[in-house]
């Protein structure tokens, strides 16, 4: 399929465009009344953009769904989808996405760490013709040393094994166009890296440091285990080398082999004690199982990444649809909205 988008210009200042803030939610009610007060001071000072506020519920357990409806029924700008279940985090960025109307849309968590005020800069850079404006984080406050030493690592590590060269430090807090947000709307897959889809997407992007503030209240929504997943989807996602290391390790394993191999035939030949070697015999059978049992399973994470795209289930199921205009969502991947 062939997706056609129209070329990019700067920002015409004398139109009224429309931005529109994504924030996925999940757990957030110690944050999220701050937040809203930082989201309206910053719209204050728009100038020529009218504004609207998408917050994805993400099946929060706490008091997060009541405020949201309480703020949203105060409020015209907000808009809230409210998923029937928990579906993680790069999907209520994407559902964000997809119910966007903006001509340009901007994803910021609702934690307070991405400071909004950073969102000014990032329209500047719009206004001049940027299709993406993603931040990178120059200082992490707050932070512990294993999670910066292992976020580093990760996107280097990312980098070298990724056919499409996603930027360092930068999280999914970007501005993109409504080109950009067209394409992303396009790309069907479950496993979802979304910072690293919309590098793969091209256009003209531009990098915006700013200092990465301290949470304001609560606790990361990203503990180890769910880490581990999301780096294991950036991988898998974006490089088809864990396969070819795959081969490599085969290749290096068969080289040994051949070694042992002629190893064994002189003791048979040229020795009497070629029927000694037991130990060497049980480090060969556990070297070549372990690395079998490291190939298959890499091929079973790609294995199981198909399995998931030919269900062809939706990525998302939305239980109802807040504060949207007539109109309602730009696009939807839930059957929900269509019963």
């Amino acid at each position: 399929m062939e997706l056609r988008t129209s070329p990019t210009t700067p920002i015409d200042d004398s139109q009224q465009h429309l931005l529109s803030i994504v924030i996925p939610c999940f757990n957030e009610e110690a944050v999220i009344g701050e937040t809203i007060k930082r989201l309206k001071e910053f719209a204050t000072h728009l100038v020529n953009l009218d504004v609207e506020f998408i917050f994805i519920d993400d099946g929060s357990r706490d008091q997060t769904t009541t405020l949201l409806r309480a703020y949203a029924a105060e409020d015209s700008r907000f808009r809230v989808v409210f998923f029937a279940r928990n579906f993680g985090h790069q999907i209520a960025v994407t559902a964000g996405i997809d119910a966007a109307h903006g001509d340009a849309v901007v994803v910021i968590d609702a934690d307070l760490q991405d400071p909004p005020e950073v969102m000014h800069e990032m329209i500047a850079k719009w206004r001049e013709g940027y299709d993406v404006v993603y931040g990178t984080r120059t200082e992490r406050p707050g932070e512990s040393l294993f999670k910066l030493a292992t976020a580093r690592t990760f996107y280097r590590f990312l980098n070298k094994l990724s056919d499409v060269a996603i930027p360092l430090d930068t999280g999914d807090f970007r501005l993109m166009s409504r080109a950009v947000v067209d394409s992303l709307r396009a790309m069907p897959e479950r496993d979802r890296f979304v910072r690293g889809m919309v590098s793969w997407v091209g256009f003209k992007q531009i990098k915006l440091g700013y200092k990465r503030a301290e949470r304001f209240a609560g606790e990361s929504k990203y503990p180890l285990r769910k880490m581990l997943k999301f780096a294991i989807d950036g991988i898998l996602s974006f490089s088809t080398k864990p396969l070819q290391l795959s081969i490599g390790l085969g290749l290096l394993v068969a080289s040994i082999s051949l070694v042992g191999i002629v190893y064994a035939l002189y003791l048979r030949i040229f020795t009497d004690i070629w029927v000694a070697g037991w130990t060497t015999l049980m480090i060969a059978v556990l070297f070549l199982g372990g690395v079998q049992l490291i190939c298959v399973g890499i091929l079973g994470e790609y294995i199981g990444r198909i399995y998931n795209e030919v269900k062809r289930r939706p990525l998302y199921v939305v239980q109802e649809y807040l504060g949207f205009p007539e109109k309602g969502p730009i696009y939807s991947r839930s059957p929900a909205e269509h019963q």
